[in-house]
């Protein structure tokens, strides 16, 4: 009896160090074993020196934001394309970065929708490009099976929003006007 009650404790502490674990056994405690992904938690909350990105959008994806290089260029439809010059301020640039944060775009976006029961032509499409902390993310997604995932939608968004700041500058309202259209 006296060595049951002995070994009752060590008992006792196996037992509950059992239950606090999640981690499969490696030994350290963690209160879940799935940690709640929350939005930007693949960026840092401050915008890092190399953050750079590209997107090409449109019925063809012919007209391009290109941080990268510093460019934006226009389809102009019948007439070719035109590119400009391009920079975005310092503010600009954290804005257009805490946006992408806010949706985790590092993170696994689903950009393909669930259905695909239609095709329609034309369609709008879109091709990211973004780097930052030396890490790449490649984001494609488009109209053409009619249906558009929500995450595809934060990314029209946040383009449409960086597309209004675009023609506001210079550079893009000097380019030649688009001649024609897409049917």
């Amino acid at each position: 009896m006296f060595k049951l009650l002995a070994c009752l404790p060590l008992l006792l502490v196996l037992l509950l160090a059992g239950c606090e674990s999640t981690d499969g056994g490696n030994g350290s405690t963690t209160q879940s074993a799935a940690p709640m992904q929350r939005p930007g938690h693949l960026m840092p909350e401050v915008m890092p020196e190399d953050f750079a990105f590209s997107v090409r959008f449109g019925i063809t994806g012919k007209n391009e934001i290109n941080t990268f290089e510093g460019t934006v260029t226009k389809d102009l439809v019948t007439e070719g394309e035109a590119t400009a010059g391009l920079t975005f301020t310092g503010s600009e640039m954290a804005d257009i970065y805490t946006r992408l944060r806010d949706i985790d775009v590092m993170g696994e976006l689903k950009l393909e929708p669930a259905r695909q029961n239609c095709n329609q032509t034309p369609y709008d499409e879109e091709h990211w490009q973004i780097r930052l902390n030396g890490e790449e993310q490649t984001l494609e997604w488009s109209e053409e099976k009619c249906e558009v995932t929500e995450d595809a939608k934060k990314l029209k968004e946040i383009r449409s929003y960086i597309f209004e700041l675009v023609k506001t500058k210079a550079e893009y309202l000097e380019l030649p006007e688009a001649v024609g259209g897409y049917d």
